[in-house]
């Protein structure tokens, strides 16, 4: 059977630069790359370095770009995992990001924010 693993994810965003700051203060992640796009724009590679996990978001824009997402149109949320919840969450909140949905069930606790083009993302912690 084979095996695998999410290598990215690729969001578009109306401001990238500003959602890759949040994730390198939240997360501890590093910008491993950026520049034009196959088409129409240009992207963001924000993850983990290659010595903690081959893990990152692709965060893309062009002027075609408006934001605005509604929730599970199609993604519901993305989720991270933090080894420090209370300090993520002061992270969202410097940013002017509203944290929500405060919660404490198996397998660990968690918190809710939208982002400022309505993308939604879970923050995690398994104490």
């Amino acid at each position: 059977m084979p095996k695998g693993y999410l290598e990215h994810a690729n969001i578009s965003v109306t401001e990238p630069e500003r959602l890759a700051n949040l994730l390198k203060d939240m997360l501890g992640w590093v910008e491993r790359w950026r520049g034009p796009s196959q088409k129409y724009g240009r992207t963001i590679h924000i993850g983990s370095t290659v010595e903690n996990g081959a893990d990152y978001l692709a965060i893309y824009t062009g002027d075609h770009v408006k934001g605005g997402y509604t929730k599970g149109l199609p993604l519901n949320h993305l989720a991270f995992v933090v080894d420090d919840l209370e300090a993520a969450e002061a992270v969202v909140k410097a940013a002017g990001l509203e944290p929500f949905g405060h919660d404490d069930y198996d397998p660990g606790r968690r918190f809710y924010f939208f982002d400022w083009d309505g993308i939604e993302f879970e923050m995690v912690t398994y104490e």
